[in-house]
């Protein structure tokens, strides 16, 4: 099960139910610290009275409403409330963190009464080991919090956003702007995504497997945002030592743009996206594959001077010598102007000439990277009618993505639960993903659409750029440093 986007009337349910449980735990704590329980229930004011009666600076009130520190401030006074009332076991931190609001309540109507300030009740005695223990726990679990819900730190670790993105960018990834998921494989050690780090040994438990849910996101996903998803294929790239896959929420990441989404119709002509038979807008970084004519030999210190990283010797049939490179259109012009260049030419494909992995069926649609579709992307809603044409544009989305239990396809029919149907309605929105290093990119073009519980989040900015290429003192690309990412 998986939700994209709460309704606005489930997430107004969602906010008041939650207030109004917190505010009937404020109103029995309050009475039992001998405060009017009335003022549990008056926004604003109520948090005042609980820095009051934990002994928190009542200033702490205006924290609570500064992203990210706000956790932190919440956290603490959630804690310093248990400790007033003499819950400060591991057991009652955790449940309190785990099932707030639900735990406070619990305490709030239990026997427990009020012991005093949590800051001015005597500290219990530690060992060294229980302190570290504690700063132990708190840290991962705070890194786990903020990697689940707010960000998340990627490194790139091939060309296929060249030059947009480059190999070695170590990325910020949003969650909240598309909705954060929540954990498919909740038993998992911290801090990891499928395998335990440095072997190949699974990092969670395979059998316990939860509903997955998105929470409530700031927008959604739109064309030209670059995107970090789950890779949704099943292949050598997402299998298990053991010849299983991993689950959905730890498969491999991939990063790539969003160049089409729900309801879109996208077509490529020599290299150039059309979506909805309009042009579409090309990243100012996006690179092609060239033939660069030339009679000399062009030295490295030449292609690195115009950030040419790929390039390679190159004989045409006709016996015609140069190189083959990637690089943007713009680049390829400033080479052409050079004296020692005779011409540099886009290798783009001819049409009709199929490539025999492009998606979704080189068969039946004889595409390739440089000339592909017309395709519609499907979103929720969309419905097809069955037959053998539309099965091979999307027969594999509904049998691979769509949840269902029991999908057979066959002779141009679709069989679902033992029935056969003669159109079908797609229960999820998808994507179409393509690299801006175009003709160096495995993207939709040869895998397919994402679906958007594979969504993870927006690339945000780098924060850290490292060459491996370069000298010990040349690592840093310091020019790349806390760049945003269009």
């Amino acid at each position: 099960m998986y939700l994209n986007d709460f309704s606005l009337t489930f997430a107004l349910v969602f906010v008041i139910g939650w207030y109004l449980l917190q505010s009937i735990s404020y109103y029995k704590f309050f009475e039992k610290a001998e405060q009017p329980g009335w003022i549990g229930f008056i926004p604003f004011y109520n948090y005042y009275v609980h820095m009051q009666i934990v002994g928190r600076p009542k200033w702490w009130v205006l924290l609570l409403f500064v992203p990210v520190v706000n956790f932190f401030i919440a956290l603490t006074v959630h804690l310093d409330l248990l400790k007033s009332f003499g819950r400060y076991s591991y057991v009652d931190q955790a449940l309190g963190v785990i099932l707030a609001p639900f735990y406070m309540t619990y305490i709030a109507f239990s026997d427990a009464k009020y012991l005093g300030k949590a800051t001015e009740m005597p500290k219990r005695i530690k060992t060294t080991p229980q302190e570290w223990f504690e700063a132990i726990v708190f840290a991962v679990f705070a890194a786990t919090f903020i990697r689940w819900i707010f960000m998340e730190a990627y490194v790139i670790p091939t060309p296929s956003m060249e030059r947009s993105l480059l190999v070695g960018d170590f990325l910020f990834v949003s969650k909240i702007n598309y909705g954060p998921r929540t954990p498919k494989t909740p038993l998992q050690i911290p801090l990891t995504h499928a395998k335990i780090w440095g072997t190949e040994i699974p990092s969670y438990i395979q059998s316990v497997e939860l509903p997955q849910f998105r929470l409530p996101s700031l927008s959604r996903v739109e064309r030209n945002d670059v995107v970090v998803f789950n890779y949704p294929v099943n292949d050598m790239y997402n299998r298990r030592p053991d010849g299983g896959y991993h689950p959905l929420d730890l498969k491999t990441h991939y990063i790539k743009r969003c160049v089409a989404i729900p309801g879109d119709e996208i077509e490529v002509r020599k290299g150039q996206v059309y979506i909805n038979g309009e042009q579409g807008e090309n990243p100012e970084m996006m690179q092609y594959r060239y033939f660069v004519q030339t009679n000399q030999v062009i030295r490295d210190r030449v292609f690195n001077q115009y950030k040419i990283w790929e390039y390679s010797g190159a004989q045409r049939p006709d016996g015609t010598k140069g190189y083959v490179t990637l690089t943007t259109p713009d680049v390829a012009k400033q080479l052409e102007a050079l004296d020692f260049i005779i011409s540099v030419e886009p290798l783009f494909m001819d049409e009709g000439d199929a490539e025999p992995r492009i998606f979704p069926d080189a068969r039946v649609f004889p595409w390739n990277a440089d000339n592909f579709g017309p395709l519609k992307i499907p979103g929720r809603e969309f419905t097809i009618d069955i037959n053998e044409k539309s099965l091979a544009k999307y027969g594999s989305t509904i049998e691979d993505y769509e949840d269902l239990d029991d999908v057979v396809i066959e002779n141009g029919t679709l069989k679902i639960d033992g029935k056969e149907v003669s159109e079908y309605t797609f229960t999820k929105d998808y994507y179409f993903m393509m690299g801006d290093n175009r003709h160096n990119s495995e993207d939709s073009r040869y895998w397919g659409f994402v679906p958007e519980d594979n969504i993870v989040g927006e690339a945000s900015f780098i924060w850290m750029s490292m060459d491996e290429n370069a000298s010990l003192l040349n690592k840093i690309r310091w020019s790349r440093l806390f760049n945003i990412i269009e």
